[in-house]
């Protein structure tokens, strides 16, 4: 790497790291980081280049590629390993016979999955828009499946060329699932981000809703790499990890945000990402209520919060901030007030579909 492109580099992480500690374990005054929920996938169909493209373009401090693998391990991005829903595959004749049915994660699911493919194969298909009834098909069938390292070489290429650098947040998918197959992703994500220059310098934070693969991962990086973070995500307060559900010892969800479960993942990681409601819940009115104790309890035990989706559409919204009738509406200035909420009462970043709505809301 040239001098000057270190230096840059360097000054830049400065300002995207999250903020440093006070001595009471709460987080320093500063702005909430903005992270690219699939890219900018309000604007785009997930998880393309284009979208992680719109999303820096749109100021987002990270971007959140999926992790998946296909036959021939490989890392592609993907939300699920599904790839029915997002991709053109139900309308490509040569794959018909690879549609069956799997178990993942314990759900039972029809349709075609991404270690049923090899790389090459899925380079052939095209990404669609996830939610039609809500959002522009107009990009459908113009870009492909990115691999891992593709698009680290997009956030190298667009950190040069902007001067700042971009955070890579990825998340490991169906860990547990992939290791029975014999497709264990987590070396083979490490061995990736070490092969680049970028990510063995930028900010990177690993999350799952697992626990074991973070485990381990907390394991193999605590020496060796110090740009690295884990990111504990937490789903329905009733469930369990999935690496866990057999486990009648282990904690649920539930137990996990309670302050001796948040004080279990801080030995491990240093942020949780729990979904929104669990932060601030609605109320039968359909308003936002006041927060609950999870911020507070999670930054006393050292933990940064980042929660989970702020979407421009009204369907996701609290139901007091709708302006019509209609969920497809795209109403920007809830978007942004309800993101604010949120950041008053203390997360550290939060994950959006709109990148710009978020830069907007913690950068007015």
């Amino acid at each position: 790497m040239c001098l000057f492109r270190f230096i840059v580099l360097s000054a830049a992480i400065l300002m995207v790291m999250p903020p440093a500690a006070r001595a009471d374990n709460t987080p320093a005054d500063a702005q909430a980081l903005v992270i690219a929920h699939r890219g900018a996938s309000a604007l785009r169909p997930e998880h393309t280049l284009a979208a992680y493209r719109q999303a820096i373009e749109d100021g987002a401090d990270y971007i959140e590629p999926d992790l998946v693998s296909t036959r021939d391990g490989v890392l592609v991005v993907r939300h699920e390993n599904e790839i029915g829903g997002t991709t053109d595959v139900a309308l490509r004749p040569e794959f018909a016979d690879r549609r069956r049915s799997a178990s993942v994660d314990g759900k039972m699911l029809e349709g075609w999955f991404s270690e049923d493919f090899t790389l090459a194969e899925l380079k052939t298909l095209r990404a669609r828009e996830r939610l039609p009834q809500l959002r522009s098909t107009a990009y459908d069938g113009q870009f492909d499946i990115p691999t891992l390292a593709e698009t680290i070489q997009l956030l190298a290429d667009e950190s040069v060329r902007r001067g700042r650098v971009i955070g890579l947040i990825p998340e490991i998918k169906h860990s547990n699932y992939f290791r029975q197959l014999g497709l264990a992703m987590e070396d083979r994500l490490l061995e990736e981000l070490a092969a680049h220059d970028y990510t063995r310098n930028a900010p990177v934070v690993i999350q799952s809703f697992e626990v074991g693969n973070l485990l381990y991962l907390h394991e193999r990086i605590a020496d060796t790499h110090s740009n690295i973070r884990l990111l504990q995500l937490i789903d329905e307060p009733g469930g369990k990890p999935a690496d866990a559900v057999d486990d009648s010892n282990a904690p649920s969800y539930g137990q996990m945000m309670a302050p001796a479960g948040l004080q279990r993942i801080a030995e491990y990681a240093s942020i949780i990402g729990p979904n929104a409601r669990a932060v601030i819940p609605v109320d039968g009115e359909g308003r936002l209520s006041a927060p609950t104790a999870l911020i507070r309890d999670a930054h006393a035990a050292g933990l940064q919060v980042m929660p989970y989706t702020f979407r421009p559409e009204q369907h996701f919204m609290p139901r007091a901030l709708w302006t019509n009738d209609n969920p497809a509406t795209r109403n920007e200035a809830a978007a942004i007030a309800e993101i604010r909420a949120y950041v008053a009462a203390g997360i550290d970043g939060f994950f959006t579909d709109d990148p710009a709505l978020g830069r907007h809301a913690v950068s007015p």
